[in-house]
């Protein structure tokens, strides 16, 4: 674990001074995240504190993954230190859009201790299995402790090898289980479309980002891959979500914009402030799941509850069954539940994360 503090003077929304400080983090993983990105083993961000005269506090995080197409964290950094001195409002809220992780930790931050919004009163939530052969044995575990719902990690392994995992996951669920898979990007059009074939007479909930361009990709590239995420979409049953490629703002707003009929992940502690995207939301009749970047508590409390408040009549479960994550558990949520509640989420307690890091 490795910290940095950085601080100036500011002011809060109503123009109270206040004091700005950020810790950098360095958390390695419980167990190394193994996905079609590949192996990934300790988490980096910010921690972002805001104090005002009267003592009132508030946290936040910059979570980001360069590879879904977020800020760098050296960009996040720079953008933090550059708020030193007297912070006046107008400049918190002038942090670029394409800064949504700077963006979604300052807003939390802002938010401070005051009381949590309106919500629904309880959401199921994912419990995410491994990759490969170990998705077996977690399901077992999870279908004994409740779970009605399971996201598991395809396209890391042999394709053949996971078609035929596919049917013994599936016989250990239960019959009103939902399983969702998710590829992270890994598949070309032609082995996508074997997969979303092979998915059509089975129960799954969706096939998660079946295609991605890397943010290096050439725009050719990109309009290609956007080509055959609605091409696939139109030939088959089985629903589509978006990640990655809706990973910030401006790319869930240019799908939504081009009409997109399938599901789209969010993960708010990469889209931006929460404002921002429920504004964006209200336009648009989109049909959302919202889920984890594998951020601390400080994070997840606060992108839990932006799902809790802009979760929908009939919501999706939740991504978030992801924890314990990491080896230092005081910056970590609650173990995750079949269940949450919004009290769950009040439970978390940002600063003892923020302690952790002293």
């Amino acid at each position: 674990m490795r910290a940095i503090a950085c601080g100036g003077r500011g002011v809060t929304p109503a123009g109270v001074p206040c004091h700005l400080a950020c810790r950098r983090y360095r958390l390695p993983f419980l167990h190394p995240a193994r996905t079609a990105h590949g192996v990934w083993e300790e988490r980096e961000g910010l921690l972002v504190r805001l104090e005002n005269e009267e003592g009132r506090v508030g946290f936040g995080e910059v979570a980001p993954i360069p590879w879904f197409g977020t800020e760098t964290l050296a960009e996040a950094e720079d953008a933090l230190v550059r708020l030193e001195g007297a912070v006046e409002p107008a400049r918190l809220d002038g942090v670029p859009e394409r800064l949504g992780c700077v963006r979604f930790a300052l807003a939390a931050a802002r938010a401070g201790a005051a009381p949590a919004p309106a919500a629904a009163s309880r959401l199921a939530v994912a419990a995410l299995l491994p990759a490969g052969r170990a998705a077996l044995a977690a399901a077992d575990r999870a279908v004994a402790a409740g779970w009605v719902a399971f996201k598991w990690k395809v396209g890391a392994g042999d394709a053949a090898d996971e078609q035929a995992l596919l049917d013994d996951l599936l016989a250990r669920l239960p019959g009103h289980a939902k399983l969702r898979l998710d590829a992270n990007g890994a598949w070309n059009r032609r082995l996508a479309a074997r997969w979303l074939a092979r998915c059509a007479d089975r129960p799954i909930e969706f096939v998660e980002q079946p295609c991605f361009a890397e943010p290096a990709a050439t725009e050719a590239e990109r309009r290609r891959t956007d080509d055959a995420l609605r091409g696939l979409a139109d030939d088959h049953p089985t629903p589509i979500a978006l990640d990655e490629s809706v990973a910030g703002l401006a790319g869930l707003r240019a799908w939504l914009e081009r009409g997109w009929r399938g599901v789209v992940v969010i993960k708010p502690a990469l889209v931006g402030a929460g404002a921002d995207l429920e504004a964006l939301l209200g336009s648009f009749r989109a049909d959302v799941v919202f889920s984890s970047a594998l951020e601390t508590a400080v994070g997840r409390r606060a992108a839990l509850r932006t799902a809790f408040r802009l979760a929908g009549a009939a919501p999706r479960a939740l991504g978030f069954g992801v924890t314990p994550l990491f080896r230092e558990t005081r910056v970590d949520g609650p173990a995750a539940q079949p269940f949450l509640s919004p009290a769950d989420v009040e439970q978390m307690n940002p600063e003892a994360a923020w302690t952790a890091l002293t």
